[in-house]
């Protein structure tokens, strides 16, 4: 699958809910939004600043508000796609073209972009340092290894950390951690 460079790119490669991600595109480069591709999809900047993102799923379309959080949201469209995971992003979900009402939808755009502005985020809780995997460990005897390790992102140790601990059974974690020694070595993320 070739990665998307553009916006044009992306809904053209889209074959379910195109004409969904168009017009709610329409609706937010009318609000005078600076549009790119981040994480493979339409993201939506004004000042530097993650606004909002489109996105097209198997069951519906989506507006993803980055700071939703912070939206008044009176009439209940958003939700948290990740409960116990985000704290700041929501979503408004789609499932047809007769579901985009362009003045609410502008309404929470303008309420964004205005928080924004205002310099308002919900910010988030650090992270409690995670427990090394004792099997993880046994992988960084390996000098190698644990010089390409050492250099990640601690962002991204945490990343294969939390893979590896989510594993119930120790033969999962000892191929988790084969994997995660072969992504590492080869400097391919997870």
């Amino acid at each position: 699958m070739q990665k998307n460079t553009t916006v044009t790119s992306y809904v053209d490669g889209l074959s379910q809910w195109k004409e969904e991600i168009i017009l709610l595109r329409e609706l937010v480069l009318s609000a005078d939004l600076e549009e790119t591709i981040k994480w493979g999809g339409p993201c939506y900047t004004k000042g530097g600043q993650n606004i909002l993102g489109l996105a097209a799923f198997k069951h519906y379309a989506c507006i993803w508000f980055f700071q939703g959080g912070l939206l008044k949201d009176e009439k209940g469209h958003l939700m948290n796609a990740q409960e116990g995971k985000t704290k700041a992003m929501r979503q408004w979900r789609f499932t047809s073209l007769s579901e985009i009402k362009k003045a609410p939808i502008k309404a929470y755009i303008k309420e964004a972009i205005q928080n924004s502005e205002k310099g308002l985020k919900i910010k988030a809780a650090p992270k409690a340092p995670l427990a090394m995997p004792p099997e993880l460990q046994q992988a960084l005897k390996n000098k190698s290894f644990k010089e390409k390790w050492d250099a990640l992102r601690p962002s991204h140790q945490r990343e294969y950390i939390e893979h590896i601990l989510e594993a119930k059974k120790e033969e999962t974690r000892l191929r988790r951690v084969e994997k995660c020694v072969e992504a590492v070595m080869s400097a391919k993320p997870r």
